[in-house]
C-alpha cells in the first residue's frame, strides 16, 4: 500500500514509521513541516516537506502518489498551550484536519486511522474510561481532538466507502529500546520526561501539580504505554482496516495505572538516584485518575503488549534522554 503519514517526525509517529519499513509491501511518504519534528527521526519512506494548510502542496501530492491510507499524526498536543492559545488548536488539529480529509474524499483514500487523545473524556466517572464513555473534553485539546473524531463519522456516514480507525492514546512514554529515536520535544509537559530530564540533570527538580486528589497517595494516576507498544497498534489498525474491518474506535492503553510518586519511586529503583520535586497547585482539568479500559482493542485487532512494565519505560525513556544535547 501507498501510505501517506502526516507528522510523521514527530514521537509517535516517527516511530510508526519505524515499524512499518520492516515492511517490504508497503511504500510510505511522510509530511511534515518539522514545527516539533526532527528530520533525523524519519528512518525510512520520501519525506516531503509541507504544512497540511498549503493545500495545492498536499493536493499535488494526492494526485502524484495515488494513495491507500492516511495516518494522521500532524497536530499541536500541549494542553497549558491549548488553553492560552486555542486558536491555533483549533487552526492546527481541526481545520487542518478538514483540508486533509476534503482531498481524501477528491482522490478516494478510503481508508484513514487517526491520532486521538484520551483526553476527550475529560474526567470520567470512576476514572475509568471505555469506548462507550461520554466524551466531556475539558481543555481545547481535548475539545479539537473530539470535533475531528465527529468530523470522520460524519464523512464515513455520508461516505460508505470510507473506513476510519481512531485511536485513543493514553500517557504515552518511552522510546526505542535500540537508541534511535525518542521523544524530543523541547517543549513536553510529559511526567516520565520530565522526571528523565531531572535524572539527566537537564532540569534541577520535578513540579508535581497537587499532591491532594482522592488518590491512595495524593498524587494524579495514570495509564502509562510504551510507545513502542503504541506504535505496534498502528500496524494492527491498518492490518485490520485493510482486510476489511468497519469503522472503530480504540483505547490504547495498558488497563491499568501508576501515580505520579509511584513513577518516580520506580525511576529512583532504576536508575539508583533521587529526584528533585516540589508541589505545585493543581493544574485546571486534571482528572484524578484517568485509566483505559483496552479490552476491546484486544479482542478486536491482533494487538498484543510486549513492553508493559513502568521500569522498561522508565529505562528507555532515560537512556534516550541522556543521550540528547542539553540546549
Amino acid at each position: 500500500m501507498k501510505i501517506l503519514i502526516t507528522g510523521g517526525a514527530g514521537y509517535i509517529g516517527s516511530h510508526v514509521i519505524k515499524n512499518l519499513i520492516q515492511y517490504e509491501n508497503h511504500e510510505l511518504f511522510v509530511y511534515d513541516n518539522l514545527s516539533t519534528g526532527k528530520r533525523k527521526a524519519i528512518l525510512g519512506g520520501t519525506f516531503i516537506l509541507g504544512d497540511l494548510e498549503n493545500r495545492e502542496k498536499l493536493k499535488k501530492l494526492f494526485l502524484k502518489e495515488k494513495f491507500d491510507v492516511v495516518i494522521h499524526f500532524a497536530g499541536s498536543i500541549i494542553v497549558p498551550e491549548s488553553v492560552s492559545n486555542p486558536i491555533l488548536y483549533y487552526k492546527n488539529n481541526v481545520s487542518n484536519s478538514v483540508c486533509l480529509l476534503k482531498l481524501c474524499k477528491e482522490f478516494k483514500v478510503n481508508n484513514f486511522i487517526f491520532s486521538s487523545t484520551a483526553s476527550v473524556y475529560g474526567i470520567p466517572e470512576k476514572g475509568i474510561a471505555n469506548e462507550e464513555t461520554p466524551l466531556n473534553p475539558v481543555n481545547p485539546y481535548g475539545r479539537s481532538k473530539m470535533i475531528v473524531e465527529m468530523m470522520l463519522k460524519d464523512f464515513a456516514y455520508s461516505n460508505p466507502s470510507f473506513k476510519y480507525c481512531i485511536l485513543r492514546y493514553f500517557n504515552v512514554a518511552g522510546a526505542d529500546p535500540q537508541g534511535r529515536i525518542g521523544q524530543e520535544n523541547l517543549k513536553s509537559t510529559h511526567l516520565i520526561k520530565r522526571i528523565c530530564e531531572v535524572a539527566s540533570g537537564k532540569i534541577d527538580k520535578l513540579s508535581i501539580y497537587g499532591n491532594n486528589y482522592n488518590t491512595f497517595d495524593g498524587t494524579c494516576i495514570r495509564d502509562f504505554i510504551h510507545v513502542e507498544d503504541l506504535a505496534t497498534a498502528h500496524i494492527a489498525a491498518l492490518e485490520y482496516l485493510s482486510n476489511g474491518g468497519s469503522s472503530n474506535i480504540f483505547n490504547v492503553g495498558y488497563g491499568k495505572g501508576s501515580s505520579v510518586k509511584e513513577i518516580i519511586e520506580v525511576t529512583e529503583q532504576k536508575l539508583n538516584r533521587a529526584i528533585k520535586y516540589d508541589i505545585s497547585e493543581r493544574r485546571p482539568g486534571d482528572p484524578p485518575i484517568l485509566i483505559s479500559d483496552n479490552k476491546k482493542i484486544k479482542e478486536t485487532i491482533n494487538w498484543t503488549p510486549q513492553f508493559d512494565d513502568i521500569g522498561s519505560i522508565v529505562t528507555s525513556a532515560y537512556n534516550w534522554e541522556k543521550s540528547l544535547t542539553i540546549s
